[in-house]
């Protein structure tokens, strides 16, 4: 069966509410830090915190779509995210919060169950297409959570928000649970085996190496970029609330709307063109922000910049990597996405420890290095010939 427009569209607006569970801590650094009376750069973990329960989620978790029926998993750990979410929201200690901020990570890999599936059901011609609009749920999830959670912190205080969340997720399970087709099994091996084979894939595909490694740089430069921008806008000269940084989320949403048009670049044969644009708007957009640091204009469209770069890599790399083994694709996306969100992870923790050091000087200074490095894998490869390997074994 192939994808209609309705069932994309669904996917779409899934990914988006249960990915942005893991962004709403985001705006959030400064009143947890006078919550439990710790420094706003030791509040700040909580967001790589979840981030890397993310990455863990997928590591362990994703490749089990190739192995048992994924509707199945995707319900029962959308009930993860659930109970972690209520974790956070009643939590009375520092730790405590901390703990259940890496299980709304580990429990928030459903978008990346939902992707290969779309990969999968929709018409190969499409692919990157769909890829990329399910992709958009995606990132204006991302985005707008942090609208979302700086207005409702303001109006209702912040662990309102993760009791919306777990509610939010409830509905969602049911929705799922009721919508979405059974997929046939693909992997007939046991999980050693499953986790073995990881080890194949990353030997085996250079594009796999390739693109994982260039997004994991990017993402860390995102990562970083978002963390460390609630600090600068909190302090001098914009001494801004949670709810008025959250608004930056908005800015950002308008690149999330690049990704379908993204998608169809790399369906027209062109990705390392793609990826080159994306990569030069990253140092584009890192310019603006540390010349304009100062002006509320200049930090906005820093941010839309910023994102539209981010959305050209991903989304052309990630279709790159759909379109290597078809009955390994939740395996390829664990591969690619886990790495990628070991970069926002290692992003955030860097750009906190260069915020301490540097401010926001630091922060951009250490973004152009990370793209400088993005750069340099993808000039290293730009004259030789990938060869696609269809083995896994």
């Amino acid at each position: 069966m192939h994808l209609q427009k309705k069932d994309v569209i669904l996917m779409a607006i899934c990914t988006g509410l249960i990915v942005a569970n893991i962004y709403y801590i985001q705006p959030l650094i400064v009143l947890i830090s006078h919550t439990f009376n710790v420094p706003e750069n030791i509040a700040g973990s909580t967001t790589y915190l979840t981030q890397a329960g993310y990455a863990a989620g997928l590591l362990i978790l994703v490749p089990l779509g190739d192995m048992i029926e994924r509707r199945k998993q995707i319900i029962a750990t959308t009930l993860l995210a659930i109970i972690a979410l209520i974790g956070v929201a009643t939590a009375q200690s520092f730790v405590a919060l901390q703990i259940s901020c890496f299980f709304v990570g580990v429990g928030s890999i459903v978008p990346q169950l939902i992707l290969p599936l779309a990969a999968t059901l929709s018409d190969p011609n499409q692919r990157g297409k769909v890829v990329g609009t399910v992709m958009s749920g995606l990132l204006v999830g991302i985005l707008l959570s942090r609208t979302l959670s700086g207005a409702v912190a303001e109006w209702m205080g912040w662990r309102s928000m993760f009791w919306i969340a777990a509610i939010l997720c409830s509905f969602l399970a049911i929705f799922m649970q009721k919508r979405f087709p059974k997929n046939y099994v693909s992997f007939p091996g046991h999980y050693g085996q499953l986790m073995h084979s990881l080890i194949q894939l990353i030997k085996t595909q250079p594009v796999l190496r390739e693109a994982t490694a260039i997004n994991m740089c990017c993402f860390a430069v995102f990562g970083s970029f978002w963390t460390t921008m609630v600090l600068h806008l909190s302090n001098a000269p914009f001494h801004y609330a949670s709810h008025q940084i959250g608004l930056f989320g908005i800015a950002g949403a308008a690149g999330a709307i690049t990704a379908p048009f993204v998608g169809k670049l790399g369906d027209k044969g062109s990705p390392r063109k793609t990826i080159k644009m994306g990569l030069s708007l990253f140092l584009i957009s890192i310019t603006v922000l540390y010349l304009g640091r100062d002006s509320l204009w200049f930090m906005i469209l820093g941010t839309i910049f910023i994102d539209i770069a981010q959305q050209s890599v991903h989304v052309t790399n990630q279709t790159r990597v759909y379109a290597l083994l078809p009955e390994a694709r939740n395996r390829l996306n664990t591969v690619f996405m886990s790495m990628s969100f070991v970069g926002t992870t290692l992003g955030s923790a860097i750009g906190l420890y260069l915020w301490k050091l540097g401010a926001w000087h630091g922060v951009m200074i250490g973004s152009i290095i990370i793209i400088g490095i993005a750069w340099i894998i993808f000039m290293s490869t730009k004259s030789k010939k990938i060869l696609i390997s269809r083995t896994i074994s």
